[in-house]
């Protein structure tokens, strides 16, 4: 069933989930709906990568608003509807020159429905399996439940307390005014009456300081519970979200602490209620001594105040300020829309839409010469409603927000002379409102976490890399010159971070052997790496040696691959990823000819991907040989598990070969990767003209070096930039993967470097023929089918000049 059917038949609380979702006019739902079959079969998530893509399902789209028109017209619909889809269409109009937004914008949009039809699903099971809830509940949490439901039991017994108090002060009230209206003489009459009215009084006095203790017991178990609630429960969820907000698997739900925050709230409440019936019942008896007027004052300050503290606590963010094509939360740029969630954990039905909460910005700004300021734009005042959250919360869901920066007067000024960059400036947005009732006002306030807000897609990786760095290291949330000090990072916690960022990628972190690997190349060869740590500005600022990018950047690189390209592979464990060269072929020369391992290659800048496999000589001496990396590129525009599947080489009597036959560590080929195997294979594989067309580099030694006269670089047995020219003779009969290099560069590998290229017959023209006749390059075998002619030679030096083109 297609996606938008599937959400036209849920429950009327998601269905409301997508009528909020397609609230705004970034995607009329009018859109989606008329042309859903047509939307939910194009590559959205390419066409945001590729501009010439984008750019044929933007006209199609177009064309598709022009027929769905032409059906209203011809159908004799609402004018309405005609003129609504002449509307979307002109709209669309503005995504003309950048087609790869509006892709991006529906694939987001895409993705929001299916976590709707997610969420639905999983209530269901819950609903099926009636899963009982915190099966797993923690001491702590049977804490807490008993010490609420002690304070529970205490207010019920208070109450039935204040009854019992009511009824002795009406009894001695009735005979103290039958005694005053009979008036009689009699003195032993009348002092017989005199004692039973002290003793009635006697008892009234004692039962209401009885009262008045229990009273102060009842608030003694609560300030022991709110204290609980406020500096235990309530701190380590918020450690939870800041975790969370950088991947950490962390729980971030607050249906368990809004209950308790509730209870404790209506319990301190009946006690406001006891303590004003006690004023009302001594307005009508008191005595000299009376304990009432003595000590109610005192307890009336404390159980406000009590309160007035768990008021203030439970206004809390739930959902951290996000964009919707961010790397993550608590980055937002300038004039695009984020959303940002608070929700009040004392859930009163009385106080649904009664609350409204507004936004601001930087209330405590630092004193930082140059700090930038911004103004909140758009919907910026909100009521807490249960209606906006899936549990029944009271929210305030904020979800058309911008931020425009201050252009008057240049930054702030300030006595700090810092030098902080766009990416380490924090910012924290602000929001208030206010509590009325039962005769009690609270002014509330909460935060965000620190958010950094950047102007330039370009800036996105690097302020991700401030928001890890913050929330791993940072405890006092509203430190907004933490990067003013910044404290390093010990490798246990860098580690768990880095694992984390794969894990909320692709549902699998790294383990211990990748970590190592990743320990060793940051702090060289240790016994123990618990001890080691690495400064923010080896993590983020510092390249690499004898590279040109940093730590980050060729750890996020991988990263994207891995999420864009590479996701099943990993997921089922069929990538090693993260292992050094010399690990490598340690693991390799153990283990039978044509086992193979998946690596990622240490050289290059936005990931890339290699594999190495072991072969063994004539006298039994183990070989292991490797290709060079594959980008990102590469991917793009071939499956890795395809590659893997028709590479070849030629062995020493020129018969094809493909050297892969078992992942390590001894898993045949077909069982690891058969499952992702498109149906057809050989010539008739989609993917045999991208393969049929590629020159690959392949070592023989396991070390290799290759150098020009522009670049210096050492290719390991894997390539590198100036091993990998994208450039060919006469079209796309010559090229190689990697990135391109100018065509007066020439190229000099290593002649221990075998090449082997496959080129379509139609393109072996004679000038092509000449230049490979003059390079050593021969014809071996003709083998793939009646028009492909097979390669194989040695390159000792290609000057490549004028007749080189770029390979498509």
């Amino acid at each position: 069933m297609a996606q938008w059917e599937k959400l036209r038949q849920l429950e009327s609380v998601y269905l409301t989930q997508v009528d909020e979702l397609y609230d705004g006019d970034a995607f009329p739902m009018d859109v989606r709906h008329y042309l859903a079959h047509w939307i939910e079969g194009q590559d959205w998530d390419r066409a945001a990568r590729d501009h010439d893509v984008a750019m044929v399902l933007f006209q199609v789209l177009l064309e598709n608003l022009d027929i769905q028109h032409s059906r209203f017209v011809q159908g004799g619909e609402s004018f309405l509807l005609q003129h609504n889809i002449r509307r979307f269409k002109h709209s669309f109009q503005r995504y003309q020159e950048e087609p790869y937004n509006l892709a991006n914008i529906i694939q987001w949009f895409l993705a929001k429905e299916k976590e709707i039809l997610q969420n639905a699903e999983l209530a269901e099971q819950v609903q099926l399996l009636q899963v009982q809830q915190n099966p797993m509940e923690t001491d702590s949490q049977r804490n807490i439940e008993r010490k609420m439901a002690d304070l529970k039991n205490k207010v019920q017994c208070m109450e039935h307390t204040v009854k019992c108090l009511e009824e002795q002060q009406d009894e001695f009230d009735f005979k103290y005014q039958t005694h005053n209206m009979e008036g009689t003489t009699n003195a032993a009459e009348k002092t017989e009456q005199m004692k039973v009215l002290q003793a009635l009084l006697n008892r009234l006095d004692a039962s209401r300081k009885s009262m008045l203790s229990g009273m102060g017991m009842l608030l003694d178990g609560a300030e022991e519970l709110l204290c609980v609630l406020v500096r235990e429960e309530l701190v380590q969820w918020q450690r939870r979200q800041q975790k969370a907000c950088i991947g950490a698997p962390d729980s971030t739900c607050l249906d368990q602490l809004e209950k308790w925050f509730t209870t404790e709230a209506e319990c301190l409440f009946q006690v406001r209620k006891f303590l004003k019936k006690l004023e009302e019942l001594m307005g009508k008896v008191t005595y000299e001594h009376d304990p009432v007027k003595k000590q109610k004052p005192a307890l009336q300050k404390r159980v406000d105040s009590l309160l007035t503290s768990l008021l203030k606590s439970a206004f809390v963010v739930e959902t951290q300020p996000s964009m919707p094509q961010g790397k993550g939360p608590l980055v937002l740029r300038t004039n695009v829309q984020f959303s940002v969630k608070t929700r009040f954990l004392v859930k009163f039905p009385e106080l649904n839409h009664a609350m409204k909460v507004n936004v601001s910005m930087d209330r405590e700004a630092p004193l930082v010469k140059g700090y930038r300021r911004f103004n909140v734009l758009g919907t910026n005042s909100k009521a807490l409603n249960m209606a906006e959250s899936m549990s029944g919360g009271m929210v305030a869901d904020f979800r058309h927000l911008t931020l425009k920066e201050q252009k008057s007067g240049g930054g702030g000024k300030g006595i700090h002379d810092l030098s902080l960059s766009v990416t380490e400036e924090l910012h924290i947005i602000n929001f208030n409102t206010e509590f009325l009732l039962h005769d009690m006002s609270v002014s509330l306030e909460t935060s965000s976490l620190p958010v950094v807000i950047i102007s330039n897609s370009s800036q996105q990786q690097s302020a991700w890399a401030s928001i890890l760095w913050f929330n791993m290291l940072c405890l006092e949330p509203k430190n907004l010159l933490f990067f003013a000090n910044c404290p390093a990072a010990t490798w246990p916690q860098l580690g768990e971070l880095l694992s984390w960022q794969f894990l909320s990628s692709t549902t699998r972190g790294l383990e211990s052997n990748q970590l190592d690997m990743i320990a060793h190349k940051l702090f060289g060869k240790q016994q123990s790496y618990d001890a080691c740590k690495i400064s923010w500005t080896k993590f983020s600022k510092e390249n690499v040696p004898n590279t040109n990018f940093t730590f980050w950047v060729w750890f996020d690189g991988i990263l994207f691959m891995v999420k864009s390209h590479l996701e099943n592979l990993w997921k089922d464990g069929s990538i090693m990823g993260f292992v050094s060269k010399g690990k490598e072929k340690t693991l390799l020369k153990k283990k039978r000819r044509g086992t193979f391992l998946l690596r990622f290659s240490e050289s290059i800048r936005d990931g890339g991907i290699t594999f190495s496999w072991v072969d063994y000589s004539l006298t039994g001496e183990p070989d292991v040989r490797s290709v060079q990396p594959f980008t990102k590129v590469d991917l793009g525009q071939i499956p890795f598990h395809e590659i893997i599947r028709n590479f070849q080489i030629l062995e020493e009597e020129n018969v094809p070969e493909n050297p892969l036959l078992f992942l390590y560590p001894d898993t045949p080929k077909v069982e690891a990767f058969g499952k992702y195997y498109t149906e057809k294979s050989g010539a008739d594989s989609q993917y045999i003209k991208y393969i049929k067309t590629k020159l690959v580099f392949v070592s023989k030694e396991n070390t290799l070096e290759a150098k020009s006269p522009m670049y210096s670089d050492t290719v390991e047995g894997e390539g590198s930039g100036p091993m990998n020219p994208r450039y060919g003779l006469g079209g796309e009969a010559f090229g190689l993967i990697g990135d391109p290099l100018p065509p007066e560069l020439p190229l000099s590998p290593d002649p221990m470097f075998s090449v082997a290229m496959v080129i379509p017959d139609e393109d072996l023209n004679p000038t092509l023929q000449e230049f490979l006749n003059d390079h050593n390059m021969y014809e071996c075998v003709d083998f793939l089918s009646d028009d492909t002619t097979f390669l194989e030679g040695t390159l000792p030096g290609l000057p490549f000049t004028a007749p080189l083109q770029p390979c498509e």
